[in-house]
């Protein structure tokens, strides 16, 4: 933790849930504030900028997919979506819309505290000046800004984490399970696909051929291979 409190907004329309959560992350040593609909959302994110946005789906007037589409435009910090439904297609949507990482409910507190640490610990991690260079590619960890060919990438905060691991680890197998470890804070249970939506992503964006790639390839039963000399 820093020396000053970690502000933390909360979006979610139970009044009974968000006290509780509000209560106990107080008592972990965050700043918290909550908002229940979702346009207040966005003129808070707007105005106050917090370290982490803990973002329910459903929610009044504008719901948390469409709050969390319209502040990725502004909003580098990471994003907890909290979700209800079981449903893949809800995480995966939220996760291509710019969301860092999601949480089911009912909503356990150490999973969601251990959640919260990870990812204010990789955005603080990420924010020393660090960069990695290979070949046409160039990755500054400290702008979160990737570079081909001379060309600016667009990549969310999300995206950048999961290649900056994998680069850093640049010639060697990163499983599945490190991974995760390193960007949630939790365990693999050998269900979550997030990681793999993730590389797809990156894979087009940088130019890699899906079918065979050879810049990020994946190494079958282990995980995913940054290939060092293959960014010419």
């Amino acid at each position: 933790m820093n020396d000053e409190s970690e502000h933390i907004l909360v979006v979610e329309d139970d009044a009974s849930l968000s006290e509780w959560i509000c209560d106990y992350l107080n008592e972990h040593g965050f700043e918290v504030t909550v908002a229940n609909r979702g346009d207040t959302a966005i003129e808070l994110i707007e105005a106050d900028m917090p370290d982490l946005v803990l973002l329910d789906i459903m929610l009044p007037e504008k719901d948390g997919f469409e709050v969390c589409k319209e502040v990725r435009k502004f909003y580098p910090s990471p994003i907890l979506m909290m979700t209800a439904c079981s449903e893949e297609s809800d995480e995966i949507l939220g996760l291509e819309l710019g969301a860092d990482d999601y949480i089911n409910k009912p909503v356990k507190p150490r999973v969601l505290l251990a959640r919260i640490k990870a990812l204010l610990r990789r955005t603080n991690d990420s924010q020393q000046q660090q960069t990695r260079i290979f070949g046409n590619l160039r990755i500054d960890a400290s702008s979160k800004t990737v570079i081909l060919d001379d060309r600016t990438i667009q990549i969310s905060s999300n995206e950048f984490d999961v290649l900056w691991l994998l680069a850093s680890n640049a010639g060697k197998v990163v499983n599945r399970t490190d991974l995760i470890s390193q960007l949630r804070g939790i365990e693999y249970d050998g269900f979550d696909r997030s990681i793999d939506i993730r590389v797809s992503r990156i894979r087009k964006k940088l130019e890699d051929d899906p079918h065979h790639p050879k810049k990020i390839k994946t190494v079958w039963g282990k995980g995913y291979l940054f290939t060092e000399d293959a960014w010419q």
